[in-house]
């Protein structure tokens, strides 16, 4: 009898795991399109970079992009421009169309434009002339 059981539960067993897991997976999914979507829908995204005072915020309309350094004191949090250029002519603007990835290096970025496939090495840095965003050929 033991041995009859042990198969049937054994059974049991992965059909639960495996119906969970698949579950989980389809709940993941869904989870991510909702944040695909707040992030292209809005004017402005706000990417997290390796330091963590420090953020990149983007215009995705237009490709400007500020770093963003918060802190507990009024000295330490600041807004500083990194491009406040438009990458692309105003009649040209839509929100989403630039995003921001990152890159296993602290301090770049790399920025796409995700209608056009141009992108862009954003370089940030606490010293203000080693602040960039240049084409990548």
């Amino acid at each position: 009898m033991n041995r009859f059981l042990i198969p049937v539960f054994l059974a049991l067993f992965l059909l639960t795991t495996s119906t969970t897991s698949g579950q989980n997976l389809q709940t993941n999914t869904n989870l991510d399109k909702v944040k695909q979507s707040q992030i292209f829908d809005k004017n402005y995204q706000l990417s997290p970079t390796q330091n963590q005072w420090t953020f990149i915020k983007l215009d995705t309309r237009n490709g400007k992009m500020w770093q963003v350094q918060w802190g507990f004191s009024e000295k330490d949090r600041m807004e500083s421009t990194l491009n406040g250029v438009s990458l692309v002519l105003e009649s040209e603007e839509s929100v989403g169309r630039f995003k921001l990835y990152n890159t296993n290096n602290m301090w770049n970025f790399i920025l796409l434009d995700q209608l056009m496939g141009q992108t862009y090495q954003v370089q940030w840095s606490f010293t203000p002339s080693e602040r960039f965003v240049k084409p990548i050929f």
